[in-house]
């Protein structure tokens, strides 16, 4: 089983938040789990083996946000019978393309 997720935290309606300290606050918080992530400029992907991990450290990361309000998104891709690492979900339609999927520019 292989649970791959995007994960977006971000604080809100608060003007003394430190927006890039809060999201840096987020993440490191995922240490703490026993999930892959790679961040990237608009999300996190967590990788976990266990639905539950990925909850938690989702829950987490949304905690260690201190700002009077906080927004978390959390989109989930949950395979129950087949193991797939989501280097191999690009991997696969980079085949179909026969190239990298990402441009130079």
């Amino acid at each position: 089983m292989t649970v791959t997720a995007m994960l977006t935290v971000a604080p809100l309606d608060d003007s003394d938040a430190d927006f890039d300290a809060e999201i840096a606050a987020a993440i490191d918080a995922l240490e703490r789990f026993d999930v892959r992530y790679e961040t990237h400029p608009m999300e996190t992907t967590i990788e976990a083996d266990d639905l539950g991990e990925v909850f938690a450290a989702a829950q987490a990361a949304t905690e260690a946000i201190d700002a009077s309000r906080t927004l978390t998104n959390l989109k989930i891709d949950h395979f129950r019978e087949e193991d797939l690492a989501a280097e191999e979900k690009v991997e696969r339609v980079e085949t179909h393309l026969g190239r990298d999927a990402r441009s130079d520019r």
